[in-house]
């Protein structure tokens, strides 16, 4: 009897340590949790909303123009929205934005977005905006994002639970 109750024990440990194990993985390279900060992505987010990062997602199926994504800067991590995908050439005239010349509407700006001149893009940056222009430091601080400084696409809020569902 002794040794069955000694089997199960080992059983029950082994199943902890593989469950942590799996958890951890998980959390590492498919989904994890982050966190809004400030008032950059306002309207669409909202400051402290918590999201469920997408890490394995993107770097299967790529970024699209308008997807809402988390890029690792030097300093922190900032959740920021896709304007211009590599190869491109952006710009913002008169609160339009073009992109290789031609107009695409952006229906996520919240306020005026000033002027950008001309940025061709590499093969391999994305140029990004907060949604709200005024107040956001974005690629027109920062310059163009190299692909490898994106962590992940954010698009579920989970808390607060009064604006849980899905943010584009």
């Amino acid at each position: 009897m002794k040794t069955q109750e000694k089997n199960i024990k080992v059983v029950d440990i082994v199943s902890m340590i593989l469950i942590i194990l799996i958890i951890i993985f998980i959390k590492k390279f498919v989904f994890t949790n982050i966190m809004v900060h400030g008032p950059s992505m306002l309207d669409t987010l909202h400051d402290k909303d918590i999201m469920i990062l997408d890490i394995i997602g993107p770097k299967l199926n790529g970024y699209k123009r308008f997807d809402i994504i988390v890029i690792k800067t030097k300093d922190t991590k900032i959740i920021k929205r896709v304007i211009g995908l590599p190869g491109e050439t952006v710009e913002y005239k008169d609160n339009q934005l073009y992109i290789n010349g031609k107009k695409v509407k952006d229906k996520y700006g919240n306020g005026e977005t000033d002027d950008i001149e001309k940025v061709k893009l590499g093969k391999d940056e994305y140029y990004v905006l907060g949604d709200n222009r005024g107040i956001s430091a974005d690629s027109r601080v920062y310059g163009p994002f190299k692909k490898k400084s994106i962590m992940g696409k954010a698009t579920f809020t989970f808390f607060p639970f009064n604006r849980i569902g899905v943010k584009k």
